[in-house]
């Protein structure tokens, strides 16, 4: 329960620590107004509603799948909780590669359908100024809901031992921190291969018309599938159009989007969607 708590925080420490001594953008104030938000993000989605999910998966969801399919016949299921079997170093690997493909696809699809997109806002709410290791946990609690969902289960059900699924949410944790952080990272012939600074930034660019660079830890997928988009200079600004009336707090943003119905509502104007696929 505690394990992956601790992780965050030395990992966190790290990162801050890399950032200070040698920021990329030596001008972006470390203390900033919404620093607090970002906290209490780091917070609540790096522990407590990961459990929460992890609960109602456990409890609710697994049981009723593996009830459902306890009719069929076992012969059809051989691969059911294969992955038991082998050793928890090859377990690791195929854990973290399979499910960092599956976060890739994810990703895609939160920009890519209209109602996943509203919840994606909250993490490219994200200004200049604001962009370092702490943002990689301002997201949406649905974000967590549709990301969990969608690996938990197979990873429950082909047997992938609790150690394994640990050690791709620790790389996961430490290379999106690296991710956003304020370091000028990303040369080399590792870019190719994992996520960076210098590759995420774009992700984050105002002016994208269509979103790219949707890797979480491997860069090697936008580069295989051709989304990938790394310029020498980092994008001109930050967010998406309408960001500027966007919500600013921890507790509008997870209310979001019916904070935006209830602003339509009275009166004020909606966010406009921006125009991405």
């Amino acid at each position: 329960m505690i394990a992956y708590p601790l992780a965050l925080a030395v990992i966190s420490a790290f990162v801050a620590g890399i950032e200070k001594g040698a920021p990329w953008r030596p001008a972006q104030a470390q203390l900033r107004k919404y620093l607090w938000s970002d906290l209490a993000y780091l917070v609540f989605n790096g522990h407590w509603l990961g459990v929460m999910v992890y609960t109602v998966a456990s409890r609710w969801l697994e049981p009723g799948l593996r009830a459902a399919l306890g009719g069929v016949n076992a012969e059809h299921l051989v691969w059911a909780s294969a992955a038991s079997d082998w050793p928890l170093w090859l377990q690791c690997v195929v854990v973290t590669v399979v499910m960092d493909f599956v976060q890739w696809c994810v990703h895609n699809l939160l920009h890519r359908v209209p109602w996943l997109w509203q919840f994606h806002k909250v993490h490219h709410s994200v200004v200049d100024g604001e962009m370092d290791w702490i943002v990689a946990f301002r997201f949406h609690w649905m974000e967590v809901v549709v990301y969990k969902l969608l690996q938990y289960l197979p990873l429950a059900w082909f047997g992938f031992a609790g150690e394994a699924i640990m050690f791709h949410a620790v790389v996961g944790t430490l290379v999106g921190h690296l991710n956003h952080a304020n370091v000028d990272w990303g040369h080399g012939a590792w870019r190719y291969v994992l996520n960076n600074p210098r590759m995420h930034i774009w992700h984050h660019d105002y002016d994208a018309v269509t979103a790219r660079n949707f890797g979480i830890i491997f860069s090697c997928w936008d580069f295989i599938f051709g989304t990938a988009h790394v310029p020498a200079e980092p994008p001109r600004a930050l967010g998406f159009p309408g960001v500027e009336s966007f919500p600013r707090n921890v507790v509008e943003q997870e209310l979001w989007p019916l904070s935006g119905w209830l602003r339509r509502g009275g009166g004020r104007g909606a966010v406009p969607p921006p125009p991405r696929d």
